[in-house]
């Protein structure tokens, strides 16, 4: 039995001092678009985002974690989620994930379908950045960020690369690999056919 595989590309970006940082001006207040963080480990909640954002993405390698397993990522320090939210409705997500020696990476960002193509990207990139450069401010004993790192991939949205780039996130690593062709992980059987 043969399984079909697809070269996927992975561009890895980084920035290595708050100030590379370049930020997109926030929404009009009257926009209704605001950025708050989940501060309660919820993974029920981190799950409907992750299959939300990354279904029409081919996200599929959290699709198996268990209960347990969301709750002890979603709980270990320097682990936060920041969600966009659009008129009170969640339009995307930002997970910084602090590792060792001061690294912190954007392990997971996007929106939903709905919400793209609706300036909230950048802008929630630029925020969600700016918090992984001063994630050790809120939690005690993880070290001062010394770098933010990131990557994308050729089965990301077409705009995802370059909102990196504008950002700026520089590159510092390409790879390409071969991956299974994965069914359409959702949210919803047939949600984007």
């Amino acid at each position: 039995m043969s399984h079909r595989t697809l070269a996927v590309t992975t561009w890895s970006l980084e920035q290595t001092a708050p100030d590379d940082l370049v930020s997109t001006p926030a929404p009009d207040a009257s926009a209704g678009v605001r950025i708050t963080r989940a501060e309660v480990p919820s993974p029920e909640f981190s799950r409907f985002l992750y299959t939300a954002v990354g279904g029409d993405n081919t996200w599929t390698d959290r699709l198996g974690w268990t209960y347990e397993q969301w709750r002890a990522f979603l709980e270990r320090p320097g682990v936060e989620t920041w969600v966009a939210y659009d008129h009170g409705t969640p339009a995307g997500y930002i997970e910084l994930d602090a590792q060792d020696d001061g690294v912190v990476e954007i392990s997971y960002f996007g929106l939903l379908p709905a919400f793209r193509g609706r300036r909230i990207g950048g802008h929630l990139l630029s925020y969600g950045t700016a918090r992984a450069w001063d994630l050790a401010e809120r939690w005690p004993g993880v070290a001062r960020t010394k770098r933010v790192w990131v990557h994308t991939c050729s089965l990301d949205g077409p705009h995802a690369m370059a909102n990196y780039e504008r950002r700026g996130f520089r590159l510092f690593d390409t790879t390409v690999a071969d991956e299974p062709l994965a069914d359409d992980p959702g949210p919803w059987p047939g949600a984007h056919g």
